[in-house]
């Protein structure tokens, strides 16, 4: 990753057939449109993608799959996150062999590692694997949050390029842009708080509007990185339901609903997470018809 990975970087979904088996077919369709949709990079078995429930054989595979199907037509940012040191190393030396541009680490979760914890398993992976790798933080679903002195730490190594802020607080990722955007690139992880953290100098958004409104999300990234504040708005006003409806429950168990609405793919999960509660429904319907999004199945 020579230069900075900017603008709009879906977080995509692993498609899986009723069996929950990994439908490998929908998956490269999704990776068709999304190029010809104008987004920006794709990243695979992140959060959105189910990681926690993919097996080590799928997890890689899916990434090698990915890498491949899309064909240097966008860059490939791998999730290689774990809450075990060893598994993220030799995940993300696989999605090192495997060819992706850069690999995204999550904050080991569950675990609960000290700011001294976190350095040492960042420390190791940079110190093991060349390829480009973001941080990512987002202490709702780790229970552990990787403070400023440890981003600080870290921007030692050349290899760490990136971090994205899930933390949900708009002040944090200001924080991180006017601290570290000179060193690292910065990216939201926050749909709702995007817009703003682009025009404050951020470099993008790892999105999982994006999986449901790809040309319209990459098109509001470009207008907030050229400092387009009017346009940017424009555009957000159309995805903020969407931005709010997608998160009603547990990611990614709406946008999977939403994906299956506009014949994109298939609603099924693994367990233990479910189909999207019919009471919620509506809502993301009418979020989708507000972004201008066609439903193709009724639902």
């Amino acid at each position: 990753m020579k230069t900075r990975i900017q603008g709009s970087l879906v977080a995509i979904v692993t498609p899986m057939t009723e069996r929950g088996e990994i439908d490998l077919k929908t998956f490269e369709s999704l990776l068709d449109w999304h190029i010809q949709s104008g987004t920006n990079a794709i990243v695979v078995v992140g959060t959105t993608g189910e990681s926690a429930t993919l097996s080590p054989r799928e997890h890689c595979g899916l990434v090698s799959h990915c890498v491949a199907h899309v064909n240097k037509r966008v860059p490939v940012v791998a999730g290689t996150g774990s809450n075990n040191t060893n598994e993220a190393l030799e995940f993300t030396e696989d999605a090192a062999k495997s060819g992706a541009d850069a690999a995204l680490l999550v904050a080991p979760y569950y675990t609960r590692p000290s700011q001294e914890g976190l350095y040492q398993h960042f420390k190791l992976i940079a110190e093991s694997v060349e390829i480009p790798q973001i941080l990512y933080n987002v202490p709702g679903r780790t229970a552990c949050d990787i403070s400023f002195e440890t981003i600080e730490r870290l921007t030692e190594f050349e290899n760490i390029v990136g971090i994205k802020d899930a933390t949900g607080k708009l002040e944090t990722g200001l924080r991180l842009v006017q601290s570290f955007s000179a060193r690292l690139a910065v990216y939201s992880g926050e749909d709702r708080l995007s817009r703003e953290l682009i025009l404050a100098g951020a470099d993008g958004s790892i999105s999982v509007t994006a999986n449901v409104a790809p040309s319209l999300m990459t098109r509001m990234c470009a207008a907030a990185l050229n400092g387009d504040q009017a346009e940017a708005e424009r555009l957000d006003r159309a995805l903020e339901n969407l931005h709010e409806t997608l998160f009603l429950e547990g990611n990614p168990v709406p946008v999977k609903w939403a994906l299956s609405q506009m014949g994109k793919a298939g609603s099924s999960l693994r367990l233990p997470l479910v189909e999207l509660n019919s009471r919620y429904r509506v809502r993301v319907g009418n979020a989708l018809a507000a972004a201008g999004i066609e439903i193709k199945t009724a639902g």
